[in-house]
Protein backbone atom coordinates (compact mmCIF):
# COMPACT_ATOMS: atom_id res chain seq x y z
CA UNK A 1 0.00 0.00 0.00
CA UNK A 2 2.90 2.23 0.79
CA UNK A 3 4.60 1.60 -2.79
CA UNK A 4 1.75 2.53 -4.42
CA UNK A 5 1.13 5.74 -2.51
CA UNK A 6 4.63 6.66 -3.94
CA UNK A 7 4.37 5.76 -7.38
CA UNK A 8 0.98 8.03 -7.57
CA UNK A 9 3.13 10.94 -6.33
CA UNK A 10 5.64 10.38 -8.91
CA UNK A 11 2.34 10.35 -11.25
CA UNK A 12 1.42 13.52 -9.86
CA UNK A 13 4.70 15.41 -10.18
CA UNK A 14 5.07 14.14 -14.00
CA UNK A 15 1.50 15.78 -14.60
CA UNK A 16 2.28 18.85 -12.99
CA UNK A 17 5.38 19.39 -15.16
CA UNK A 18 4.04 18.12 -18.35
CA UNK A 19 1.12 20.84 -17.64
CA UNK A 20 3.43 23.74 -16.74
CA UNK A 21 5.41 22.84 -19.82
CA UNK A 22 2.56 23.35 -21.84
CA UNK A 23 1.50 26.96 -20.18
CA UNK A 24 4.78 27.97 -20.88
CA UNK A 25 4.69 26.94 -24.69
CA UNK A 26 0.97 28.72 -24.76
CA UNK A 27 2.80 31.72 -23.47
CA UNK A 28 5.56 31.97 -25.74
CA UNK A 29 3.63 31.03 -28.89
CA UNK A 30 1.90 34.69 -28.34
CA UNK A 31 5.52 36.44 -29.06
CA UNK A 32 6.16 37.72 -31.99
CA UNK A 33 9.74 37.75 -33.20
CA UNK A 34 10.79 39.83 -36.49
CA UNK A 35 13.40 38.03 -38.97
CA UNK A 36 16.07 39.92 -40.41
CA UNK A 37 14.32 39.67 -43.79
CA UNK A 38 11.70 42.00 -42.45
CA UNK A 39 14.28 44.65 -41.33
CA UNK A 40 13.88 48.31 -43.55
CA UNK A 41 16.27 48.47 -46.50
CA UNK A 42 19.25 50.54 -46.27
CA UNK A 43 19.87 52.52 -49.81
CA UNK A 44 23.06 51.64 -51.34
CA UNK A 45 24.62 55.08 -50.84
CA UNK A 46 24.44 54.90 -47.38
CA UNK A 47 26.98 52.81 -45.05
CA UNK A 48 26.97 51.71 -42.17
CA UNK A 49 27.14 54.00 -39.42
CA UNK A 50 26.62 57.10 -41.43
CA UNK A 51 23.81 58.80 -41.15
CA UNK A 52 22.35 59.80 -44.73
CA UNK A 53 23.06 63.02 -46.41
CA UNK A 54 20.67 65.60 -48.58
CA UNK A 55 22.78 67.90 -51.20
CA UNK A 56 23.15 71.42 -50.47
CA UNK A 57 21.78 73.90 -53.17
CA UNK A 58 22.83 77.25 -53.77
CA UNK A 59 20.75 79.99 -54.86
CA UNK A 60 22.01 82.92 -55.91
CA UNK A 61 20.71 86.27 -54.39
CA UNK A 62 18.91 88.41 -56.81
CA UNK A 63 20.07 92.29 -56.86
CA UNK A 64 17.52 94.79 -58.63
CA UNK A 65 19.35 97.45 -60.60
CA UNK A 66 19.28 101.30 -60.46
CA UNK A 67 17.05 102.64 -62.95
CA UNK A 68 20.65 104.33 -64.86
CA UNK A 69 21.96 100.61 -65.09
CA UNK A 70 18.78 99.12 -66.62
CA UNK A 71 17.92 102.05 -69.31
CA UNK A 72 21.78 101.20 -70.25
CA UNK A 73 21.41 97.69 -70.30
CA UNK A 74 18.33 97.50 -72.08
CA UNK A 75 19.70 100.44 -74.41
CA UNK A 76 23.23 99.04 -74.73
CA UNK A 77 24.44 102.56 -74.93
CA UNK A 78 26.16 105.02 -73.03
CA UNK A 79 23.95 108.81 -72.65
CA UNK A 80 26.11 111.85 -72.68
CA UNK A 81 24.51 115.05 -71.08
CA UNK A 82 24.53 117.92 -73.80
CA UNK A 83 26.55 121.26 -72.66
CA UNK A 84 24.03 123.72 -71.21
CA UNK A 85 23.47 126.23 -73.57
CA UNK A 86 24.44 129.20 -71.32
CA UNK A 87 27.97 127.57 -71.13
CA UNK A 88 28.73 127.84 -74.68
CA UNK A 89 27.29 131.17 -75.22
CA UNK A 90 29.91 132.14 -72.51
CA UNK A 91 32.41 129.91 -74.32
CA UNK A 92 32.14 131.74 -77.67
CA UNK A 93 31.71 135.15 -76.04
CA UNK A 94 34.96 134.31 -74.68
CA UNK A 95 36.43 132.80 -77.84
CA UNK A 96 35.47 136.34 -79.44
CA UNK A 97 37.30 138.59 -76.85
CA UNK A 98 40.60 136.75 -76.32
CA UNK A 99 40.82 136.73 -80.41
CA UNK A 100 40.09 140.33 -80.90
CA UNK A 101 42.70 140.20 -77.07
CA UNK A 102 45.03 138.49 -79.31
CA UNK A 103 44.94 141.19 -82.29
CA UNK A 104 44.71 144.16 -80.27
CA UNK A 105 48.15 142.79 -78.46
CA UNK A 106 49.72 143.17 -81.99
CA UNK A 107 49.23 146.89 -82.43
CA UNK A 108 45.56 146.05 -84.50
CA UNK A 109 42.05 147.26 -83.87
CA UNK A 110 39.71 144.38 -84.97
CA UNK A 111 36.99 145.93 -87.86
CA UNK A 112 34.39 143.31 -87.53
CA UNK A 113 34.10 140.90 -84.60
CA UNK A 114 31.39 139.40 -86.08
CA UNK A 115 33.47 137.75 -88.66
CA UNK A 116 34.50 135.75 -85.95
CA UNK A 117 33.22 131.63 -85.81
CA UNK A 118 33.87 130.42 -82.79
CA UNK A 119 31.79 127.03 -84.22
CA UNK A 120 34.27 126.82 -86.89
CA UNK A 121 37.68 125.02 -86.77
CA UNK A 122 39.36 127.96 -88.52
CA UNK A 123 38.37 131.04 -87.88
CA UNK A 124 38.83 134.80 -88.92
CA UNK A 125 39.29 138.45 -88.22
CA UNK A 126 40.20 141.19 -90.20
CA UNK A 127 42.17 144.76 -88.10
CA UNK A 128 43.22 148.00 -89.14
CA UNK A 129 46.91 149.32 -87.95
CA UNK A 130 45.65 151.01 -84.39
CA UNK A 131 48.31 153.90 -85.34
CA UNK A 132 46.58 154.41 -88.90
CA UNK A 133 44.38 157.94 -89.62
CA UNK A 134 43.09 157.08 -92.37
CA UNK A 135 41.91 152.83 -91.91
CA UNK A 136 44.40 151.38 -94.14
CA UNK A 137 46.80 149.15 -93.33
CA UNK A 138 44.92 146.03 -92.63
CA UNK A 139 45.72 142.21 -91.67
CA UNK A 140 43.81 139.19 -91.55
CA UNK A 141 44.71 137.03 -88.05
CA UNK A 142 43.53 133.48 -88.30
CA UNK A 143 42.99 130.86 -85.32
CA UNK A 144 42.63 127.59 -84.34
CA UNK A 145 40.18 126.23 -82.47
CA UNK A 146 40.87 129.73 -80.54
CA UNK A 147 44.53 129.62 -80.82
CA UNK A 148 46.01 132.26 -82.90
CA UNK A 149 48.00 130.74 -85.37
CA UNK A 150 49.59 133.96 -87.41
CA UNK A 151 48.55 136.41 -90.29
CA UNK A 152 47.52 136.31 -94.34
CA UNK A 153 50.63 137.88 -94.70
CA UNK A 154 53.71 139.66 -93.47
CA UNK A 155 53.10 143.20 -94.08
CA UNK A 156 49.86 145.05 -93.92
CA UNK A 157 47.37 145.19 -97.20
CA UNK A 158 45.71 148.90 -97.66
CA UNK A 159 42.32 146.65 -97.18
CA UNK A 160 41.53 142.89 -97.17
CA UNK A 161 38.08 141.83 -96.43
CA UNK A 162 36.11 138.50 -95.70
CA UNK A 163 34.80 136.81 -98.45
CA UNK A 164 33.34 133.44 -97.58
CA UNK A 165 34.47 131.21 -94.99
CA UNK A 166 33.35 127.50 -93.47
CA UNK A 167 34.75 124.68 -91.06
CA UNK A 168 38.68 124.59 -92.07
CA UNK A 169 38.92 127.56 -95.08
CA UNK A 170 38.45 131.36 -95.58
CA UNK A 171 38.40 133.39 -99.65
CA UNK A 172 40.29 136.80 -98.60
CA UNK A 173 39.63 139.71 -101.16
CA UNK A 174 42.08 142.34 -101.60
CA UNK A 175 41.88 145.06 -103.70
CA UNK A 176 44.88 145.86 -106.79
CA UNK A 177 46.80 149.09 -107.08
CA UNK A 178 48.84 149.90 -110.22
CA UNK A 179 51.33 152.30 -109.86
CA UNK A 180 49.84 155.94 -109.00
CA UNK A 181 46.75 154.97 -107.77
CA UNK A 182 45.54 156.85 -104.74
CA UNK A 183 44.49 154.50 -102.15
CA UNK A 184 40.81 155.36 -102.44
CA UNK A 185 40.72 154.06 -105.77
CA UNK A 186 42.15 150.86 -106.99
CA UNK A 187 42.22 150.37 -110.83
CA UNK A 188 43.43 146.85 -111.22
CA UNK A 189 40.30 145.30 -109.48
CA UNK A 190 40.62 142.74 -107.06
CA UNK A 191 42.41 139.29 -106.35
CA UNK A 192 40.59 136.36 -103.87
CA UNK A 193 42.65 133.85 -102.50
CA UNK A 194 41.20 130.80 -100.50
CA UNK A 195 43.35 129.87 -97.40
CA UNK A 196 43.26 126.63 -96.77
CA UNK A 197 43.92 124.47 -92.56
CA UNK A 198 46.25 121.68 -93.73
CA UNK A 199 46.95 119.17 -91.39
CA UNK A 200 47.03 122.38 -88.71
CA UNK A 201 48.95 124.54 -91.15
CA UNK A 202 47.32 127.61 -92.66
CA UNK A 203 48.17 127.73 -96.57
CA UNK A 204 46.87 129.93 -99.39
CA UNK A 205 45.76 127.91 -102.68
CA UNK A 206 46.37 131.22 -104.29
CA UNK A 207 49.08 133.60 -105.04
CA UNK A 208 49.03 137.03 -102.59
CA UNK A 209 49.48 140.39 -104.27
CA UNK A 210 52.45 141.68 -103.39
CA UNK A 211 52.58 144.39 -100.78
CA UNK A 212 53.92 146.93 -103.13
CA UNK A 213 55.07 147.49 -106.87
CA UNK A 214 56.74 150.00 -109.54
CA UNK A 215 55.20 148.38 -112.72
CA UNK A 216 52.38 145.56 -111.52
CA UNK A 217 49.56 145.03 -109.32
CA UNK A 218 49.81 145.22 -106.22
CA UNK A 219 47.69 145.39 -103.10
CA UNK A 220 48.94 148.66 -101.24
Amino acid sequence: MKRSRLEQASVLALALSATAALLAGGCGSQTKTVSAAGAPAVPSTVTSGAQPTTPKTTTKPKTTPSSSEDSSAAKGTTRTAPEPAFTQGETHAEGVQAAAAAVRARGYTPNDTSEYHPDQTLRVLVGTHTGSSDGYGQQAFFFLGGRYIGTDAKLPSATVAVVSQGDTEVTLAYPLYRPGDPLSSPSGGQRKVIFQLDNGHLTPLGAIPPASSSGALSRY
